[in-house]
């Protein structure tokens, strides 16, 4: 793999895929699996969702129209 290609694109695992696919709207963090939270944790850092604060609750939405 060269350098380009890590900064030209954001890759993430099939594991990763999925739990993308779990996140619709802005979902409470609390909601998913104790290691769904443990791989948003790892898309939070990669730039692909956001986490959002709403009261005490802890949101997590997707960023842009990533797939």
């Amino acid at each position: 793999m060269k350098i380009k290609d890590l900064i030209n694109n954001t890759y993430i695992t099939n594991e990763e895929a999925t739990v993308m696919k779990k996140i619709d709207d802005a979902s409470p963090l609390k909601g998913f699996s104790e290691r769904d939270q443990f791989i948003m944790n790892s898309l939070i850092r990669k730039n692909l969702i956001s986490k959002i604060r709403n009261g005490s609750t802890v949101m997590v939405v997707k960023n842009g129209t990533s797939s």
